[in-house]
């Protein structure tokens, strides 16, 4: 916003500065400027300290009450610079003596979009660092994991909209994450949102930001995770759980790029590549008139769908092996785990996928501080009992290896000896079973 009385300066600035690149609403005097102030939120405003019903410092100082965040600029004559000094000590960011060249409000305003731009990778790495710990790695080597680390590797660069589908707790995180690290805004921004975690009434602020005033409990102007997302990625996550007049908001911002901050009435272009995902089935949302058809086809330019873990069990002691080291953060981390363990792990089906996984590894080391971790610090449902079937009804103690054969014995009669099959109820790979079975000399069944 510009303020000024001088006509001629208006005039001036209503040419030059759209001709910069900036967006500029022009004031003939300090009230105009304050009612602009209340409407809509700027980024930079350049203020005389000599205009007519209220100067320079009183606008300044309006500014900051409402919106704390816009930087302020003043104009004046040599002789008012003890004036100018007295408005940097009330907020001001720089002042410019008149008369003023085109190219010195063009180099003080570059000056402000840089500090702008700090300010917005601040945001974006404290926003990060409070939903993660480490940096996301994607582990797994079956063939269901090389296909989505092949459709990243396809997508990443391009600026297209991706949605990501499974199950909740298989990672769809950490896929938004390595698109972004593998794209060409990797430099930049990356900001997650879990859209079913927020109470309806706020989203829309969390989404697009508020001004002060805009609703009760609004204190204080906010930054919407749009644009501290500027330049970068914005992952949505659970976006099937979007409320309706939500979804309807989001399609004009993936349409137009411009957001709208609750409480004003001027839009904000927003420079973001948008990744979603949900554990839900859109098409059966968009039938249950629950979710937009046109924004459903907005987002699923490219689609990439997690395995369940259950359905890649063969990358259970993989992962939980990287999430002993990162539970432990190198403390005893190379103790591994047991076999014992990673047995009753790869015969879990999994209903919490990863996420369970690693809750399940983090209550193991709870319990086992040092050394490696065996069967008896896990939780109580992977106990021995999910292996020994009808060997609860024989006598006397057996050991564990006895457990075990007489668990794989079992699901190869069930399968009348298909050692595929009995792996794959046993959830171990068909190398593990052959390994156990050549150990032990256990019987040879036709296959």
């Amino acid at each position: 916003m510009f303020a000024d009385d001088e006509p001629s300066l208006q005039e001036l600035m209503k040419l030059e500065l759209p001709r910069l690149g900036h967006r500029a609403t022009v004031c003939p005097d300090g009230l105009t400027a304050v009612a602009a102030l209340e409407k809509n939120t700027y980024d930079c405003i350049i203020v005389d300290l000599d205009m007519p019903g209220l100067d320079g410092i009183g606008v300044i100082a309006k500014c900051k009450e409402t919106s704390p965040g816009t930087e302020a600029v003043v104009l004046t004559g040599k002789s008012s610079l003890e004036t100018a000094i007295a408005a940097l000590r009330h907020g001001a960011f720089d002042y410019l003596t008149k008369p003023c060249r085109l190219i010195e409000i063009e180099a003080l305003l570059k000056r402000v979009t840089e500090k702008k731009l700090l300010e917005q990778k601040y945001r974006a790495l404290e926003h990060q660092v409070r939903r993660l710990e480490g940096a996301p790695r994607l582990i797994g080597n079956t063939p269901a994991m090389q296909k989505v680390r092949m459709l990243i590797e396809r997508v990443a660069p391009t600026g297209s909209t991706v949605l990501i589908l499974g199950e909740t707790g298989t990672g769809k995180e950490l896929v938004a994450r390595s698109l972004h690290d593998h794209s060409t805004r990797a430099h930049m921004p990356f900001v997650a949102i879990n859209c079913g975690a927020l109470p309806e009434t706020l989203i829309e602020s969390e989404l697009f930001g508020h001004r002060k005033g805009a609703f009760t409990g609004a204190d204080d102007h906010r930054v919407g995770l749009f644009e501290v997302a500027h330049g970068g990625t914005i992952f949505l996550d659970e976006i099937g759980e979007l409320p309706k007049a939500m979804q309807a908001k989001l399609l004009r911002v993936l349409e137009s790029g411009e957001i709208r901050r609750v409480g004003e009435n001027k839009p904000v272009m927003v420079d973001v590549r948008v990744v979603c995902a949900t554990h839900r089935n859109l098409p059966e949302m968009v039938a249950a008139e629950e979710f937009r058809e046109d924004l459903m086809y907005r987002i699923n330019t490219f689609e990439i769908t997690l395995p369940a873990l259950r359905e890649r069990i063969e990358d259970v002691p993989e992962l939980a092996r990287h999430l002993l080291v990162r539970h432990r953060r190198g403390k005893d981390a190379d103790a591994g785990i047991a076999e014992d363990a990673i047995i009753a792990l790869c015969s879990h089906v999994w209903p919490g996928n990863v996420r369970e996984l690693a809750n399940v590894i983090e209550h193991a080391t709870i319990l086992c501080d040092s050394g490696p971790i065996h069967r008896e610090h896990l939780p109580s449902r992977f106990d021995s009992r999910q292996l020994v079937g009808a060997a609860r009804q024989k006598p006397g103690v057996m050991t564990l290896r006895e457990l075990e054969m007489e668990a794989i014995h079992d699901a190869l009669e069930r399968h009348a000896g298909n050692k595929p099959k009995a792996a794959d109820q046993l959830g171990i790979s068909l190398k593990t079973l052959y390994n156990k079975l050549n150990t032990t000399g256990a019987p040879e069944k036709a296959a």
